[in-house]
């Protein structure tokens, strides 16, 4: 695949979804609005809960680096999943995985046995990676032209549920000692019950297509079978935009998991209550979600490329924030709030990149690639976090997470400078 294979072209204006593609996308909508509570209820207070178990302050980015992990392991057999039975199928089979994350989580924090939740975390964080697959499940009932937008309202919807589970973690939580379950164990109930909801709603309400295989690609997504996730993610990166398709989806996670995930251990570490720490967080996630559609909208106007160099430019002043910030209840929340919109921006305009430009025979073994190598990148982020917490404090977080900014950059100029270049 040549540079000339990946033009830089921008989607024409069309109208929303209507019928039978609208309906689908309402219930992605409502899939991914659970979804978005499920995840952030229980992840709040992750890295808490691993600290209270095993006493350690260094082993709390081991937390999200189970639930990342899990969710890299699975991308890639998801997305054969999705293929092979469709999207709805993989997203019910991603939900119910952590309804068993959820319960394995809870029995272990009950017994004491730690291994055990972190085998927890990694079955929960397959959730996750079927929530980052219905993007792409969303450009599959767009209309030509919204792809982006279809993205971005989806995305959009884990607003509301991603912002309103971290403010239930501290009432999950007194509920669960109220109990008698070991203190920040209720929230993962909570987040089960409410996965639970959504595998149901996947299996019996949504009937997506088998991916790849829409009226419009079926002469070429025959061949899907013959394409390896890897041969097709090693093709993408040899061009200049396919590399930085790829380059913005994991940077911009990286950076976002490596932060975030410190965030909490760092805050109460300074006396700070659980509440706030979960207004901090909603505040976060509203960055990531809420502004959604605005990305969907100025990818489709401007093009894909000029908005994931607007998400660097974020992350960039979010971790600059970070490093000066302290323990001031200004700052840390405005930080956030930046990192999550960066993430926003990085993610929308990479994933559209990635899906609109590449041949819809390699698109999407390329996308559970993608969404792997994203999430191994931010295991391994998650967990040298925790001990660069312990050895450089909150500010070592962000020095690090800037650092991971510049392939990401490097990647920018590399396709600014050949969009300048005439063609031959």
């Amino acid at each position: 695949m040549g540079d000339g294979a990946m033009g830089d072209e921008r989607m024409a204006p069309a109208a929303a979804p209507r019928g039978r593609n609208g309906v689908q996308l309402g219930l992605l909508i409502l899939n991914q609005l659970l979804a978005g509570v499920g995840v952030a209820t229980g992840m709040t207070l992750a890295a808490i809960l691993v600290t209270d178990l095993t006493g350690a302050e260094a082993m709390g980015g081991l937390s999200q680096s189970s639930s990342v992990l899990g969710a890299a392991i699975a991308a890639v057999p998801l997305a054969g999943l999705a293929v092979r039975s469709g999207r709805h199928v993989a997203l019910a089979t991603g939900y119910a995985s952590s309804v068993v994350g959820a319960v394995l989580i809870v029995a272990a924090a009950s017994t004491g046995f730690v291994p055990l939740v972190f085998l927890g975390l990694a079955a929960f964080g397959v959730g996750t990676a079927a929530g980052l697959q219905a993007r792409f499940a969303a450009t599959e009932v767009a209309t030509p032209g919204f792809e982006a937008r279809s993205m971005s309202l989806v995305l959009w919807a884990t607003t509301i549920g991603s912002v309103a589970g971290p403010l239930l973690s501290s009432t999950g939580d007194d509920v669960g000692r109220e109990a008698g379950l070991p203190p920040f164990v209720g929230p993962f109930v909570l987040s089960g019950v409410v996965f639970g909801i959504a595998a149901l709603v996947a299996t019996f309400a949504l009937r997506l297509p088998r991916a790849g295989h829409l009226e419009s690609d079926a002469g070429a997504a025959g061949s899907d079978s013959r394409i390896t996730a890897w041969s097709a993610f090693r093709s993408a990166f040899a061009d200049r935009r396919g590399r930085l398709a790829i380059l913005a989806i994991v940077c911009s996670h990286t950076v976002m998991v490596g932060v975030m995930v410190m965030t909490p251990v760092h805050m109460t570490g300074h006396g700070l209550p659980i509440a706030l720490v979960g207004v901090v967080l909603s505040i976060h996630i509203f960055g990531m979600f809420g502004a959604s559609p605005v990305m969907g909208w100025l990818v489709d106007r401007i093009g894909a490329p000029r908005v994931i160099a607007m998400g660097g430019g974020i992350l960039l002043v979010a971790t600059t924030l970070g490093i000066v910030a302290g323990d001031s209840m200004t700052l840390i929340p405005v930080a956030l709030g930046l990192l999550g919109l960066g993430w926003s921006a990085g993610l929308i305009g990479g994933s559209t990149l990635l899906t609109t430009t590449v041949p819809a025979a390699t698109r999407v073994p390329l996308q559970g690639a993608t969404d792997a190598a994203m999430n191994i990148a931010a295991a391994t982020s998650a967990a040298l976090s925790g001990i660069v917490l312990g050895i450089a404090g909150f500010a070592g977080v962000n020095v690090v997470a800037m650092l991971v900014l510049v392939p990401l950059l490097l990647a920018g100029v590399a396709v600014a400078r050949g969009a300048r270049q005439p063609v031959a």
